[in-house]
């Protein structure tokens, strides 16, 4: 059984956010679910018009609610035998068929799991999003139940279905026709939701007598109340068992590629993966340090991050992925929200199988005292443990500020505790101008010192999530991991 807690304690008990309510969108290809995401924000905030690869947060307050929604790939469609040979049987002599097979998953296919740890502690509303444009057969409802089943018993209770298309349904025909005239497998479907089920047009999203998200809010409000207030989460015994079975594949693609990459360099192979994830204090420019890497404006930068932001591009020949994270307390880590601390070990656990290089980003018109340096690297060991020190490259932004003063001497200038703080890091750093996304040369030589970082690293090439960064209760110290300056009588530096 997967466990249930109470929403009771979703709000924040100083009172700064709303109550919050906390929605899982899953679905098939093309079933309109990145549209239903964009409806229920009332804004554009994922892109409609390709393929969902990876579960992606977007928020919004509705009604003095603060609202998250969790837009996640399409669930795989196994191919029905019975479809196949059907198929294959009004084929013409030695025709081909035009079903072609399902390919395998990806390793970086993900399942539900991943949507659900995105919105923590759990949703509070599974929406099974369905086409009324396509048929929902058997093989539909299989690929429905198994991915309900990825995440745990008792997920029936917290699952409604959100029909899209609606306007494409013939004049006069109402959502409750079209589900008694479509099959046993789609009532099936609605029944096992407990007969919850809501109509979606997203062509009428921006009108002004458009009530479709309210009156969904408050199916979403009477399903709650019938739970008694509990919300959804994932048993960690399934994070752990997808985790290992994640790392096995893994292993393996590692050493598949071990073999072709004399190949692949002689021929020109597919681009290379580089996982990046961004760290610092706030207010160090870790977004704009996102969008020049990536050539364009991804991240939103001038204003605080609060959740994790993942994006990805193709940077000289690499396919790189980037995870912005929320900024740390500059003086100690127990001043670091326990949110924000697990906010980046959820950061890292988004670059599965592990990032390869964690950015600590650093302005250059910024001193750094003891208490900093020391205050950074445990807030680096204490969320991602001791090892990563071999993982962790200084990015100094704003580099513009530096003029002709080529880098290294600005290292000298900057006193013994920058120095100690390189050292810890391997003397891996590199300098970025921030201000001019796309055009600073000087990106493609940084991905080339992460190469050469994981090169040095062998084996241990990135540095592997752990099961209880995906969980809510994140494994740091709470208090001991400290150093134990006493801060009476310091000053802001």
């Amino acid at each position: 059984m997967a466990a249930v807690s109470s929403a009771s304690d979703t709000a924040d008990p100083r009172g700064r956010h709303p109550p919050e309510r906390r929605l899982l969108l899953l679905g098939g290809p093309q079933s309109g679910k990145t549209s239903t995401a964009n409806t229920i924000l009332g804004d554009e905030v994922f892109d409609s018009g390709t393929e969902t690869t990876h579960s992606n947060v977007g928020q919004t307050e509705i009604y003095g609610r603060r609202v998250t929604v969790v837009d996640t790939p399409p669930w795989a469609v196994p191919v029905d035998p019975e479809d196949t040979a059907e198929d294959d049987g009004n084929d013409n002599a030695g025709a081909e068929s035009d079903s072609l097979p399902q390919p395998p998953p990806s390793l970086d296919s993900e399942g539900p799991c991943m949507g659900a740890i995105l919105c923590p502690p759990g949703p509070h509303a599974i929406l099974l999003v369905v086409s009324v444009t396509q048929p929902f057969t058997d093989t539909q409802r299989r690929a429905a139940e198994d991915q309900l089943g990825a995440l745990g018993g008792g997920t029936w209770r917290y699952s409604m279905v959100v029909f899209t298309g609606v306007d494409k349904l013939p004049k006069g025909v109402f959502i409750e026709e079209h589900i008694a005239n479509t099959g046993d497998a789609l009532q099936w479907l609605v029944e096992r939701c407990g007969s919850r089920y809501h109509a979606f047009d997203n062509t009428r999203k921006d009108a002004e007598d458009n009530t479709q998200v309210p009156e969904l809010m408050e199916k979403v409000e009477e399903m709650i109340t019938d739970n008694q207030g509990w919300y959804f989460e994932v048993n960690e015994l399934i994070l752990l068992e997808e985790e290992q079975a994640r790392r096995a594949l893994e292993e393996e693609r590692m050493r598949m590629e071990e073999h072709a990459r004399q190949r692949e360099q002689m021929i020109g192979g597919p681009p290379r993966e580089l996982r990046l994830l961004l760290l610092g204090w706030k207010g160090v420019g870790k977004s704009s340090v996102g969008n020049s890497i990536l050539g364009r404006r991804y991240f939103e930068s001038g204003q605080e991050t609060e959740l994790c932001l993942r994006r990805q591009a193709l940077v000289s020949g690499r396919r790189v992925t980037i995870v912005d994270t929320p900024g740390w307390d500059w003086f100690s880590v127990r001043r670091t929200p326990k949110r924000i601390r697990q906010e980046s070990q959820r950061g890292a656990a988004l670059l599965r199988p592990g990032p390869h290089t964690l950015l600590l980003v650093l302005p250059v018109v910024s001193s750094l005292t003891a208490r900093k340096r020391r205050t950074l690297l445990a807030h680096i060991e204490t969320l991602f443990g001791d090892s990563a020190c071999l993982h962790t490259m200084v990015l100094f932004s704003c580099g513009d500020w530096l003029g002709r003063t080529p880098i290294e001497e600005h290292i000298l200038r900057g006193g013994r505790e920058l120095q100690r703080l390189l050292e810890y890091c391997g003397n891996y750093y590199h300098v970025l101008d921030s201000k001019t996304p796309g055009k600073d040369r000087s990106v493609s030589v940084l991905l080339d010192k992460i190469e050469e970082m994981i090169r040095e690293n062998g084996d241990k090439a990135f540095l592997p999530i752990q099961t209880e960064w995906l969980s809510e209760e994140s494994s740091y110290s709470s208090d001991n991991t400290e150093p134990e300056d006493d801060c009476r009588g310091c000053q802001l530096q």
